[in-house]
């Protein structure tokens, strides 16, 4: 009786080698070995990706690490925003799970982790998506167009258009900058007009021709 026991077990220990059990929950590719093939330990039957939760990976500027860490230092989910190619779409919402340790010299930039649950699988690996990680509002800034801002090695600035039509070089203080707007702490007040288009050519006391352009925020500073 406990011999034929013993056989039983060593049958279903056997029988254990030939099922394969996925260590994780997700969604299993295609198939890389058809039935007859023959198959070594070091062969890939399959890949087995994990889709919810998901995470994306994506970097920031090293000057904007000091608020990523201390915004996770207070226990503060950092939310975090995934959007298509061309930001035409919010794909989910998600939060700041980890960074990393180093820095890139080459690029300037950290590597963040952020997590989503993706119950809707509108996320998918090795998908292109941008990241948008807000770490704060800035609320009554004044907002300018993003071309407008010049940069040199002493600060930012701009040209502002005077009521003569020429042109007067401002220095400015920026608060943030945001895809094509920038907020201004100090240096331009909402409803001076300043100049986008032909910096390269500028002067302070140049003269210009205004053109507005139709969409808001064109050349003008407006108040948020």
């Amino acid at each position: 009786m406990e011999n034929d026991k013993g056989v039983i077990e060593t049958v279903q220990v056997n029988l254990g080698y030939c099922q394969i059990a996925s260590p994780i929950r997700g969604r299993i590719g295609l198939r890389q070995v058809d039935l007859g093939n023959y198959v070594q330990a070091s062969d890939a039957l399959l890949v087995i990706t994990q889709l919810r939760p998901i995470s994306i990976i994506f970097s920031v500027p090293e000057d904007n690490l000091p608020a990523v860490v201390k915004d996770m230092d207070n226990d503060r989910r950092v939310p975090v925003q995934a959007w298509n190619r061309d930001f035409s779409q919010q794909l989910a919402d998600g939060f700041l799970l980890t960074f990393d340790n180093q820095i890139d010299q080459s690029t300037g930039t950290v590597k963040l982790r952020a997590q989503f649950s993706n119950d809707d699988y509108r996320l998918f690996p090795n998908q292109f998506v941008n990241a948008r990680l807000l770490l704060n509002t800035i609320a009554g800034t004044t907002l300018i167009p993003t071309p407008a801002l010049q940069q040199t090695q002493h600060g930012a600035y701009l040209y502002v258009v005077q009521p003569n039509q020429t042109v007067a070089r401002r220095e400015i203080t920026v608060a943030g900058v945001q895809g094509d707007l920038t907020a201004i702490a100090q240096g331009v007040n909402p409803g001076e007009l300043v100049v986008t288009d032909g910096l390269d050519k500028l002067q302070p006391g140049s003269s210009v021709t205004v053109r507005m352009d139709k969409s808001a925020p064109a050349g003008a500073a407006v108040q948020s």
